[in-house]
């Protein structure tokens, strides 16, 4: 099963429950024991975040995560290193989260076969538009890697139509403007947005940006294919939690499970 192929077999199964960590956070071990951790939690799809110098879309959750992830050096190899550990204990769809930067030093290398080897099934290049994208499109293709997308609140309709076309894997619905954090609520508008965006899209649909209560969560699942959980996780690490702490974390917020 190579990575496209993962990614819709896991939506044909369940909708998911999706957690971010910015690799290299506290060292890359950390953070496959994190990975693992979120893993036993109940998460069955995971983004990795390569740690970049501005992350733009990013709150200071994920900022301060990146500057210490680059700081402690960091690199596309040690992403690979992770993903290929944690593909010898599961079969999650991995997701690679960059921004096109320190992508752009992979495209004379042997770096996307190596991603394809290594496990990932997806790569969101989160500043990189569909109109700049048509040679990195085409690499992840050639290697079964989806190339996935991110719509927001203001994109327009004809423009969602074009990206879910183009796009492979599922949609990334990015539901409020700003960057991404920890909030309790969901934007007013969300319900209206979604049912605008799923009756317009074939592809599935994730929902995240400030997803960080359970009940937040299981309200994006009744309108979303999946939800994406990435600064509470990231935030927790900071604060120096240990990887049963983290699973005791994701268990609490798993929409997918049942309360007892």
């Amino acid at each position: 099963m190579n990575g496209i192929e993962r990614i819709h077999h896991t939506f044909s199964q369940n909708k998911t429950f999706v957690g971010y960590l910015t690799a290299g956070d506290g060292g890359i071990k950390r953070t496959l024991e994190a990975a693992l951790a979120l893993i036993d939690g109940g998460v069955n799809m995971l983004e990795i975040g390569v740690p970049f110098s501005d992350p733009i879309a990013d709150g200071p959750v994920i900022q301060r995560a990146a500057a210490r992830a680059l700081e402690s050096g960091t690199t596309l190899q040690d992403i690979l290193w992770l993903t290929k550990e944690i593909r010898k204990k599961s079969q999650i769809p991995l997701i690679l989260f960059s921004y096109l930067n320190p992508i752009l030093s992979a495209f004379t290398t042997s770096f996307f076969q190596d991603a394809e080897n290594a496990g990932i099934d997806g790569a969101l290049i989160v500043d990189c538009p569909i109109e700049e994208s048509a040679q990195l499109h085409q690499k992840l293709l050639d290697h079964h890697i989806a190339p996935i997308y991110v719509i927001t609140p203001t994109t327009k309709i004809d423009r969602i139509k074009t990206i879910d076309h183009y796009g492979k894997g599922f949609l990334y619905y990015a539901c409020r403007k700003g960057t991404t954090g920890v909030r309790s609520a969901l934007p007013d508008d969300f319900v209206e947005k979604m049912n605008l965006i799923k009756s317009s899209t074939h592809l599935p649909v994730i929902t995240g940006f400030g997803i960080s209560t359970r009940d937040a969560a299981k309200t994006v699942l009744q309108y979303a294919d999946g939800v994406v959980v990435g600064s509470l996780f990231v935030k927790a690490l900071e604060e120096g939690a240990k990887p049963s702490e983290l699973t005791s974390l994701a268990q609490s917020i798993n929409p997918l499970r049942s309360k007892t």
